[in-house]
């Protein structure tokens, strides 16, 4: 499947067939592809949750208000992010980078982060967007179906999977096999009314 087939073929699915499990290899080849997304100063803030405890699942299901695909589905992640990971060791970003190259980009990185609290956050939050992006798409190339989710209590959630104080929750991702097929897509707005030209 192309990229392009991906994005109009992926779509968020609510019920999910509860018999099938996901394989370890199809999972760590899912998590292998999705490491190589994109971050600020390749700092990688993401921080996946697998949530396989099926009591954390239940107790996770009724933050989310009762919603079917949290203990339905395969597999359940709860994308954090580490807002710190910045000032962690930043050599680790760059070890295999060139000399030359890791000497300029980690200072930055400090220069960059510090004392700026919300793009810490924001710069956070952009590396769960993008890595959950890859994930959909990387699982639905496998034959996998996910549904993204926001819905849902976050302080619950945090206390249940033990969220550490300077990481934050993007977002769950459900993970699984189909047993229902997803709603029509809702209305997609025209390309004009999306693409501003220089400026508003």
């Amino acid at each position: 499947m192309n990229v392009s087939d991906a994005l109009k073929s992926r779509r968020a699915v609510k019920h999910y067939d509860t018999s099938h499990t996901m394989p370890d290899e199809d999972f760590k080849f899912l998590m292998q592809s999705v490491m190589h997304s994109p971050s600020s100063f390749n700092i990688q803030h993401w921080r996946f949750v697998d949530v396989t405890d099926t009591e954390k699942r239940q107790k996770i299901r009724a933050a989310t208000w009762d919603q079917a695909q949290v203990t339905e589905a395969s597999k359940l992640l709860v994308l954090c992010a580490d807002v710190n990971a910045w000032k962690k060791d930043p050599d680790q970003y760059w070890a295999q980078a060139p000399e030359e190259v890791a000497n300029i980009l980690v200072p930055m990185i400090k220069q960059f982060y510090e004392g700026r609290e919300w793009i810490q956050r924001d710069e956070a939050m952009r590396s769960v967007g993008i890595v959950a992006q890859s994930l959909m798409l990387q699982a639905i190339e496998m034959g996998y179906d996910t549904c993204p989710m926001i819905g849902f209590d976050q302080e619950a959630v945090g206390k249940i999977i033990n969220l550490p104080d300077d990481h934050v929750i993007g977002m769950m991702i459900a993970l699984g096999k189909r047993a229902q097929e997803p709603h029509d897509r809702g209305n997609m707005i025209a390309i004009e009314q999306a693409v501003v030209i220089n400026n508003f």
